[in-house]
């Protein structure tokens, strides 16, 4: 039970934000959030001693949510995917392919988007225009595509360089594409259970070697997403809404969720 100064505490900030105006409470809270992120990443706080941890709800042996949180909220890696397509919407024109479905086309390309393809891998998918194997994907025409967005996909590709290839090849010279991969996170396809299987876990570094391989020296960004709470998070399903605006934004390359890479075909085409 709170006690009485604790009580007084609590009806003294409600006071005040009952007279704030919002535009103000919002301001006042981004300065929190800033100065918290401060905080916690540069002033260092001695660990808590062994034994003494507090883990609280995440003392489990499973996940809080085996699903990634689907039914909880916004997962934390569709946080991460939309953030790093939010920040390329300008690739996303003209003829553009999405692998799966057309979520992302629709929302972050607009009227900017001329065609909208859907590559699946096998037939049954009704929203697909093209059913090809991105291993062997010979009979898709070369130069084609303006853009292509291919989320949480390359980690169930075995072949993975070959994917890569053919992906680079049904560019247009200039085109862009826009991947997403896990770099930690749970298992979420087992080959026996469904056709795909997963294969890779990739890192900034990874990335960046295989996919410079095939497009070339500095046509590849590679963003990373992520820090330790984060990861955490995700791994026990947890959601964008179980977190705050700093804490998924901060960004630490020794826990990387997420991998962002934009790939442009040079203009020759090699």
């Amino acid at each position: 039970m709170l006690n009485q100064s604790q009580n007084r505490k609590i009806d003294i900030r409600s006071r005040v934000k009952s007279v704030l105006p919002t535009p103000l409470k919002h301001k006042l809270r981004t300065i929190y959030d800033q100065l918290r992120t401060i905080y916690d990443t540069h002033i260092h706080r001695s660990p808590p001693p062994v034994g003494h941890v507090r883990f609280g709800d995440l003392r489990r042996l499973k996940p809080i949510d085996e699903s990634f949180g689907w039914d909880r909220g916004q997962v934390i890696d569709r946080y991460y995917i939309e953030t790093f397509l939010a920040g390329h919407v300008e690739d996303i024109q003209g003829r553009v392919l999405e692998i799966g479905h057309d979520w992302y086309t629709k929302k972050f390309g607009g009227n900017k988007v001329t065609t909208s393809d859907v590559l699946h891998y096998t037939e049954g998918n009704p929203q697909a225009t093209i059913v090809a194997d991105l291993t062997k994907a010979d009979d898709i025409p070369s130069n084609t595509f303006d853009c292509i967005i291919i989320t949480q996909t390359l980690q169930m590709i075995y072949d993975v360089r070959a994917a890569l290839k053919h992906l680079h090849r049904i560019l247009k010279p200039r085109g862009t594409l826009l991947a997403t991969s896990h770099g930690t996170s749970k298992m979420c396809r087992f080959l026996g259970v469904d056709p795909w299987g997963e294969y890779w876990r990739f890192t900034s570094q990874s990335s960046r070697i295989l996919f410079e391989e095939i497009f070339g020296p500095g046509s590849v960004t590679v963003m990373p997403y992520g820090n330790v709470l984060t990861a955490i998070a995700f791994l026990h399903g947890l959601v964008a809404e179980d977190l705050k605006g700093h804490e998924l934004d901060y960004r630490d390359p020794a826990y990387e969720v997420l991998i962002g890479v934009r790939a442009v075909k040079s203009v020759t085409g090699n």
